[in-house]
C-alpha cells in the first residue's frame, strides 16, 4: 500500500486536492495497488464524495463531544466517511505520550484505523505497545529529501523495526525520502508492507508518472 500525504501543500488543497485524488484513483485502478490519500480535514468531506478510494486524514485529537474549540473529533471523521488517521507524525507530534495513547484509544472506540509514527527505534517500540492498526518508522531528518531515502540510508533500522513489528503482529510502513521504485522494493524486502510518501508525488510535475514508478516497486 502507498499512503500519499497531501500535507498542506497547495497542490493537495481544495479543488487541486480533489484532482490529485482522481490521479491516485487512476493509478490504484491501473496497478491494483492500494493507494490512500491522506488529506486535510477541511477538504476531507469533499474528497470522500469524489472518490472510491479509502480516505484518511492527517490528525485527530483525543476528545469527545464537548467544549473543545478547534479540535478534531474522531466521531465526525467517521461521520463524513474517513477510514483512518495519521497520529504522531513528526510535523504534528504529541508532546504528551498520554495524549497519544488517548487519541489511539478514541480511534479504536469509533473504528477509525490508525497509522502511528515513530522517529527512532525506541519510540517505535512504544508505538507498538499502543497497538495501532499500522506503525510507521520515519526519521524526520530524511523527510522530503531528494538526495537519499530511509531505504537507502537506514536499511538496518528498517530491518530491526520489521522484526519488532512482526513480533507485535502490527504491519510496518516506512517513510522519509521514498522517491523511486527501488526505494519501495527495498522497503518491502526489509519487511515493510507499504510506504508513506508526500513531496515526491504531491509536488511532482507529473504525479501520475511518479506514483506509477513507486507502484512498480511492488512487482
Amino acid at each position: 500500500m502507498i499512503f500519499v500525504n497531501f500535507k498542506t501543500y497547495e497542490e493537495g488543497s481544495g479543488q487541486k486536492g480533489i484532482a490529485l485524488t482522481k490521479i491516485l484513483e487512476e493509478v490504484a485502478h491501473e496497478t491494483q495497488i492500494k493507494v490512500i490519500p491522506v488529506v486535510q480535514i477541511i477538504d476531507a468531506e469533499a474528497i470522500v464524495a469524489a472518490t472510491r478510494l479509502e480516505v484518511w486524514i492527517q490528525h485527530i485529537d483525543p476528545v469527545s463531544f464537548g467544549p473543545y474549540t478547534g479540535w478534531t473529533l474522531p466521531e465526525e471523521a467517521i461521520r463524513i466517511g474517513i477510514r483512518g488517521v495519521f497520529l504522531n507524525h513528526s510535523e504534528h507530534k504529541f508532546e504528551d505520550w498520554g495524549e497519544l495513547t488517548k487519541a489511539t484509544l478514541r480511534c479504536r472506540e469509533v473504528d477509525l484505523k490508525t497509522l502511528v509514527f515513530a522517529s527512532d527505534l525506541e519510540e517505535f517500540k512504544k508505538v507498538l505497545a499502543l497497538k495501532p492498526t499500522l506503525a510507521a518508522y520515519e526519521p524526520p531528518e530524511l523527510i522530503g529529501s531528494t538526495e537519499t531515502s530511509v531505504a537507502r540510508s537506514e536499511p538496518e533500522i528498517i530491518a530491526k523495526a520489521s522484526v519488532l513489528a512482526k513480533e507485535a503482529g502490527i504491519p510496518l510502513i516506512v517513510g522519509a525520502g521514498i522517491n523511486s521504485r527501488e526505494d519501495v522494493k527495498k522497503s518491502l524486502e526489509l519487511g515493510a508492507v507499504g510506504v508513506a510518501v508526500a513531496t515526491d508525488v504531491v509536488k511532482a510535475q507529473d504525479p501520475k508518472k511518479e506514483l506509477l514508478d513507486l507502484a512498480e516497486g511492488f512487482r
